[in-house]
């Protein structure tokens, strides 16, 4: 009975401890990640690029604000991208734009942001990263 006793000790502190343990990255569960890591600013930047590539406006939109991003372990990495783009002043027919040299339209009647929800699948160790899935509304004014 005393062995009893101390296995069923033993069973209930283990219990305790793991739950004061950090949680951990669970592969297929998506989880916050900083909007300001290096990964999450290319699919940022994937993702802006699959909108203006699917979008008939003669501008480029940018990245205006990055309201959520979280990262999920699925043979490779997730990124699930809740932002905002805005129309720049810079157009699609230039040559070699670079979209961090494009300002925000100015004239009020061109301004146009959308609020996105975006999915961009990245396999870090074959140098691919995509948009898989996006839809953009436009933010009322």
């Amino acid at each position: 009975m005393d062995v009893c006793h101390h296995f069923i000790l033993l069973f209930l502190l283990a219990g305790l401890c793991s739950l004061e343990a950090k949680p951990l990255l669970i592969p297929g569960k998506a989880q916050n990640i900083s909007k300001n890591d290096a990964e999450v600013k290319k699919a940022i930047l994937t993702a802006t690029y699959s909108f203006n590539n699917e979008s008939n406006d003669a501008f480029f939109f940018k990245k205006s604000a990055v309201n959520e991003a979280q990262k999920q372990v699925v043979k490779g990495v997730k990124y699930i991208l809740k932002m905002e783009i805005s129309r720049t002043v810079c157009k699609k027919r230039e040559i070699n734009v670079d979209l961090d040299d494009c300002a925000f339209q100015t004239n009020h009647r061109l301004q146009q942001t959308f609020h996105c929800n975006f999915e961009v699948w990245a396999i870090p160790w074959l140098k691919i990263m995509k948009t898989t899935f996006f839809i953009c509304n436009p933010l009322n004014k």
